[in-house]
C-alpha cells in the first residue's frame, strides 16, 4: 500500500482549526425525525464524531505522541494473554467467562505518562490505574510498564461480537481510536464475518493493521497462513504483517513462552524505537482516517437535508389545516348555513313571524315603516337572536378547528417523521385544552367589533336618531345578520333563507347607512371575524410548530456541514 503522509502541522497551519469546526458540526447535527435510514445515519455521526475526539484530533494536536496499537479481536481469541505476553505480567486479566475483557486496559512506559494521564484520546472514558478492571466499560485502565518501550502503547479491547452490546460498541470506538489495529485471531475463526466486517472498514479508512494469527496447530501453519494471506489481499490488506502463535501450553503466570511471541515483540519495538517508521504508521492512519471524511460527512449531509426537508413538509401540512379551517370558516359565512335553524327562528321572531308573512308580498319598504313604527320608543331586544348567531358561529370556529386538527394529524401520519412525532405529542391530534374558551371569547370580542362599526358609522345625528328607533345591539345583531347572507349583493333564497327574510335586514340597514355603508360595513365585519378566526387558528397550529422546534432541528445543518467539510479539504 502507498502511503502519502500528509504534511506537518507547520505547514497546514489551517487543518486543526478547519477539522475542530468540522467536529463542532457534527456534534450539533441532530437527526430527529424517524426517517427510513435516519438510526442508522445517527449510529454513523456518532462513530464519527467519536473517532473525530478520539484520534483525529488528539494525533493532529500531537503527531509526536506515542503511537497507541489497540489489540482487537473475537471472544476468546487470546488478546489478554497476547498482551500480558509482550508486558511479561499480568496486567489484563484473562478468563473463561464470556464476555472476558469487560474494561479496556491501557499498557504504556512510564516516560508516556503524560500523553495518556489527561483526556487526550478517548474524552468519553474516565482513568483509573492500578491494574484491575473495572465492571461496566467506562473505564479506561491505566497500566505503567517499563517492558514497554517508550513512543508504543498497547491497548487491550473488549470482544467486537461480545454479547455485551455495550461491550461491541465501546470495542469500535477503541479500534477508531488506533494509530495500529493489532487483530488478534484463531486458526478456528480467522474466517468470522464480524472481524472482517471491520477489517474492511480498516482498510477503506486506511487504517494501518497486523494480524495475529493464534492457538494455530504446528502442521496447519503454513495452509492457514497462505489463506489468510489471501482473504487480506483480497481486502486491501495485503500489505499487512501476518504473525502466527502456535498452539502451546501457557507458563504457570498464564504467559505465551518468549519465543512465540519474539517476532512481534522485535515488530512493535522496532516500531517504538524508530521515530520515521512510527510516523508513516501513524500518518497513514491519520491520512486514511482524513481521507475518510468526505464520504462520511457526505452521508450525513444528505440525512441531515433529509430530515431538513421533512421538518418542512411537516410544517407545511399543519399550515396548510389550518389554513382550510379559516377559509372553510370563511365559506361558512358565505353560503347561509348559519342563518338556518335556530338563528332563523330567532330572527323571525326578532321581527314579527305573523307579520312578516303577511306582508311577505308587499314592498319591502313598507313592511319596514311598520317595524319602526312598531318600535319606536322602545329599542327592540335582540337577546336571543345575538345568542343564536353567538352559538352558530361559536360552533363553526369550533367545528373547523377541531377539523384542522384531525386533518393535519392524518397529514403526518402520512407523512416521513409525523407517524412518530405524534406518539411523542398526542395531544396534538385534538384542539388545544382551552380552546372551546377562547372561541367563546373570540365571538364575544367580535361581536363588540360589530357594534363598535355600527357606532362609528352612526356618527351624525339623523343616523344615530334611526339607531336610537332600534337599539344599537339590535341594529348590530342585524348588521351580524346581514353579514352572514351578503354575499355579492345576493340575499335571501340565494343563499338559502326562508322568505327572502334577509332582504329584510338588508333594507332596514340600508335605510340606516345606505347601501354603500351596509357594503363596506359588512366586508368590514366579516374581515375581523376571519382576523379572529386566523389568530385563534394560528395558536392551535403553533403546538405543531412547537413540537417541531422541540426536537432541535437546524434548518441550516446540512449547509453549515457541507461548507466545513469543504473547508478541511482546502486546508490539507
Amino acid at each position: 500500500m502507498t502511503v502519502t503522509a500528509p504534511a506537518s502541522a507547520e505547514t497546514q497551519p489551517d487543518l486543526l482549526p478547519a477539522v475542530t469546526t468540522l467536529r463542532d458540526e457534527v456534534a450539533t447535527t441532530t437527526l430527529p425525525l424517524d426517517l427510513p435510514g435516519a438510526a442508522q445515519a445517527q449510529d454513523a455521526r456518532l462513530e464519527l464524531l467519536r473517532q473525530l475526539d478520539d484520534y483525529i484530533l488528539p494525533r493532529l494536536s500531537s503527531l509526536d505522541a506515542p503511537l497507541l496499537a489497540v489489540v482487537g479481536g473475537s471472544t476468546g481469541s487470546g488478546k489478554s494473554t497476547l498482551v500480558n505476553s509482550l508486558v511479561g505480567a499480568v496486567v489484563s486479566a484473562p478468563g473463561v467467562l464470556r464476555p472476558t475483557t469487560r474494561s479496556p486496559v491501557l499498557v504504556h512506559h512510564p516516560a508516556d505518562e503524560q500523553w495518556f494521564t489527561p483526556s487526550r484520546i478517548l474524552p468519553e472514558l474516565a482513568r483509573s490505574s492500578g491494574g484491575t478492571a473495572v465492571e461496566g466499560g467506562s473505564t479506561v485502565q491505566l497500566v505503567s510498564s517499563s517492558t514497554l518501550p517508550p513512543g508504543l502503547a498497547l491497548l487491550d479491547a473488549p470482544d467486537i461480537d461480545s454479547v455485551v452490546e455495550h461491550n461491541r460498541q465501546l470495542a469500535r470506538q477503541l479500534l477508531g481510536a488506533a494509530d495500529l489495529w493489532l487483530f488478534v485471531t484463531t486458526a478456528a475463526r480467522y474466517a468470522d464475518a464480524v472481524p472482517w466486517e471491520l477489517l474492511r472498514q480498516a482498510s477503506e479508512r486506511g487504517t494501518s493493521v497486523a494480524v495475529v494469527l493464534n492457538r494455530v496447530p504446528k502442521e496447519a501453519v503454513p495452509v492457514i497462513r497462505e489463506h489468510l494471506g489471501s482473504m487480506l489481499k483480497e481486502q486491501g490488506l495485503g500489505t499487512a504483517p501476518i504473525f502466527t502463535v502456535a498452539e502451546t501450553a501457557l507458563g504457570a503466570d498464564g504467559i505465551l513462552p518468549p519465543d512465540q511471541i519474539a517476532r512481534l515483540q522485535s515488530w512493535l519495538s522496532a516500531l517504538a524505537k524508530d521515530a520515521r517508521a512510527r510516523a508513516l504508521v501513524v500518518r497513514q492512519t491519520l491520512t486514511g482516517a482524513l481521507d475518510s471524511l468526505d464520504p462520511r460527512i457526505q452521508g450525513l449531509v444528505q440525512a441531515s437535508s433529509a430530515q431538513v426537508s421533512a421538518r418542512t413538509e411537516l410544517d407545511r401540512a399543519a399550515q396548510a389545516a389550518y389554513l382550510e379551517a379559516t377559509e372553510g370558516v370563511g365559506a361558512g359565512m358565505s353560503d347561509g348555513s348559519l342563518l338556518r335553524g335556530e338563528v332563523l327562528a330567532r330572527w323571525q321572531e326578532f321581527v314579527g313571524t305573523g307579520e312578516f308573512f303577511r306582508q311577505v308580498e308587499s314592498t319591502v319598504s313598507k313592511v319596514r315603516d311598520r317595524i319602526v313604527a312598531g318600535f319606536r320608543g322602545e329599542p327592540v331586544s335582540s337577546v336571543h337572536l345575538d345568542e343564536a348567531l353567538h352559538s352558530g358561529v361559536a360552533e363553526l370556529v369550533r367545528a373547523e378547528g377541531q377539523g384542522a386538527a384531525t386533518v393535519a394529524s392524518r397529514a403526518w401520519r402520512a407523512l416521513a417523521g409525523g407517524a412518530s412525532m405524534l406518539q411523542a405529542h398526542p395531544e396534538l391530534t385534538r384542539v388545544s385544552p382551552g380552546f372551546d374558551a377562547s372561541v367563546v371569547s373570540l365571538v364575544h370580542d367580535w361581536q363588540g367589533d360589530v357594534l363598535d362599526l355600527v357606532r362609528h358609522e352612526g356618527k351624525d345625528r339623523r343616523t344615530t336618531a334611526k339607531i336610537t328607533a332600534y337599539g344599537v345591539n339590535a341594529v348590530g345583531t342585524v348588521l351580524m345578520l346581514v353579514t352572514f347572507a351578503y354575499t355579492g349583493g345576493l340575499t335571501g333564497a340565494e343563499v338559502g333563507i326562508a322568505g327572502g327574510t334577509a332582504v329584510l335586514g338588508q333594507k332596514l340597514l340600508e335605510a340606516i347607512f345606505g347601501d354603500q355603508a351596509v357594503r363596506t360595513m359588512a366586508a368590514r365585519a366579516k374581515e375581523a371575524l376571519l382576523d379572529r378566526v386566523e389568530a385563534a387558528y394560528a395558536g392551535e397550529r403553533d403546538r405543531f410548530s412547537a413540537a417541531l422546534d422541540a426536537a432541535a432541528l437546524r434548518s441550516d445543518q446540512a449547509r453549515t456541514l457541507a461548507a466545513a467539510a469543504a473547508a478541511v479539504r482546502a486546508a490539507r
